[in-house]
């Protein structure tokens, strides 16, 4: 087996070839909750990385290419000569089996969603979880099927309008799949993935947070050397994170700048300053610059607009900041792996977005400061994990995600003090229901929103002209995906009367009960 080293100092690793499917970055999730390290890359560049990273196993993501048409992406040739195991998933199935001598033809029948995979033999793959004259559920999608296996595979499992669900050869550890086992609605996907990663490609999933901090630690002072780091500071988990792993691996040579840009939620400047620079006694320059925002902010509605303003302006400050100091080597990021993935789909992804949403904006070239990003190899999750053994508090650790642009995004329209401080105080007593109600870590993100629409109700003997307010709350595991809280009505009647009774300004609540489906972006 293999006996490299990955980049974060673990001897496993599974490499995950994209073909551009919305959900490969679950492929990764799954594998990661069984303790086993993997990364993803396009197949454009899957020939140059089977090459330097000496997998133990390779996995082929799903797609929305026909691999019955010439021409579309395949996996390298000389992948399925290196003696590797490979697993296939619906069209890294389909490419492997053409690129294999088989056949993969468009077809009449086509299958999404729900389905039932018939058992009809016994592999590796399927070895002590599924046994032949069984019938289990998994969630299809696509419309080409393989018609003709190549030489050496054989059938192990069907579907009513797929006759190669399922198929193995042992003898060189390929197998594919044409279902999705990384996505919920395949309840056996995760254990039908861990067979692959630890029986067939025999890695031990010795891989953790408490491993990867020493690592990461290692890596922060290679890098760093003597040179002064600035990391911008929000209080939010990533750069949170970012700041306390940087001050344990490099002390004082770290300066963290929270910018206050007024569009916090309620007490949460209080919060970072106490937390960093009173307990853990992190060098923490804060700069409250409430003033400079709004009044760049004034008079515009366009959502996109208040990013980018909102995104030059922190520039601007942070810029100031970091010459006050005396400057820095280096600038401390809180880059995520989903955003690393984004920006080399090879489907061209929404990575533009992705950052427009995410962050406040990158640093001009003028400032000549390189990169430290020791999270981007974790997903959130994991980002919360590292938190807990840094010693961080879980208040801060399970903390909702909060976007850069604050709440200037959950406030549609022109902003103005007085609008944000009713917003504030509304999503302030929201989040105070939610947890007495015992219900915060249950809930992956939940907000209050103040709508550009103002309605005539009477409150008392009075007639009010006043805004509705919106709340949210979704359930999810890293923000990919999402679907809405499902709250009963005594807890929304509750939260409700409290906002409309002390929170002058507004007079009517609503719940938003949209989803978030796999591929798309935002939840604010």
């Amino acid at each position: 087996m293999n006996n490299g080293t990955t980049n974060n100092g673990t001897t496993e690793k599974i490499l995950i070839l994209d073909f551009g499917s919305q959900v490969t970055q679950l492929i990764a999730r799954r594998l990661r909750e069984s303790n086993v390290y993997c990364e993803i890359v396009p197949y454009t560049k899957g020939e140059e990385a089977l090459r330097e990273s000496r997998p133990n196993g390779v996995i082929l993501s799903g797609g929305p290419s026909s691999a019955a048409v010439a021409d579309t992406p395949r996996a390298p040739q000389a992948l399925f000569e290196m003696g590797l195991p490979v697993l296939g998933i619906c069209y890294g199935q389909q490419t492997m089996c053409a690129q294999l001598g088989g056949r993969v033809e468009a077809s009449d029948h086509q299958e999404f969603g729900r389905a039932f995979v018939e058992v009809d033999g016994a592999c590796a793959l399927l070895d002590g979880l599924w046994q032949a004259g069984q019938r289990h559920q998994v969630w299809m999608s696509h419309g080409d099927r393989v018609t003709e296996l190549p030489p050496g595979f054989k059938v192990v499992g069907t579907s009513e309008n797929c006759p190669f669900a399922v198929i193995a050869d042992d003898a060189r550890g390929f197998y594919g799949v044409q279902f999705h086992p990384e996505v919920m609605h395949t309840p056996d996907g995760t254990a039908l993935l861990r067979n692959f990663t630890h029986n067939v490609a025999g890695c031990e999933g010795s891989w953790n947070m408490a491993t990867f901090r020493q690592e990461a630690e290692a890596r922060i002072k290679a890098q760093v050397g003597d040179g002064r780091v600035i990391c911008g500071l929000s209080g939010g988990v990533d750069s949170s994170v970012v700041a306390m792993l940087l001050h344990e691996a490099i002390g004082e040579q770290l300066t963290c700048v929270f910018v206050d840009h007024g569009l916090l939620r309620e007490g949460e400047a209080e919060e970072v300053v106490s937390l960093f620079k009173e307990h853990y006694n992190l060098s923490l320059v804060h700069r409250e610059a409430a003033d400079l925002f709004l009044g760049k902010l004034d008079g515009v509605s366009d959502p996109e607009r208040k990013r980018k303003i909102i995104g030059a302006t922190f520039i601007d400050v942070f810029e100031e900041e970091a010459n006050r100091i005396g400057g820095a080597d280096f600038l401390a990021q809180g880059t995520l792996y989903p955003d690393v993935i984004e920006s080399v789909s090879p489907s061209g992804g929404p990575s533009a977005t992705i950052k427009s949403h995410h962050n406040v904006g990158g640093l001009p070239e003028r400032m000549n400061m390189e990169l430290v990003e020791p999270l981007r190899e974790l997903f959130k999750d994991e980002v919360r994990d590292l938190g807990r053994t840094l010693g961080l508090p879980e208040s801060l650790v399970g903390r909702h995600p909060f976007p850069g642009p604050g709440l200037a995004i959950r406030c549609p329209g022109e902003l103005s003090a007085d609008k944000l401080a009713i917003l504030r105080r509304a999503d302030a007593i929201y989040l105070d229901e939610i947890r007495k109600a015992g219900l915060y870590d249950a809930i992956w993100q939940a907000f209050a929103a103040l709508l550009p629409v103002r309605t005539v109700g009477v409150m008392g003997d009075q007639r009010t002209y006043d805004y509705i307010c919106a709340l949210r709350a979704v359930t999810s595991t890293d923000g990919m995906t999402a679907d809405y809280y499902p709250f009963d009505h005594d807890f929304l009647g509750r939260t409700a009367t409290r906002i409309i009774n002390e929170v002058r300004g507004i007079n009517r609540v609503v719940y938003d009960v949209t989803s978030k489906p796999p591929g798309t972006i935002e939840l604010e």
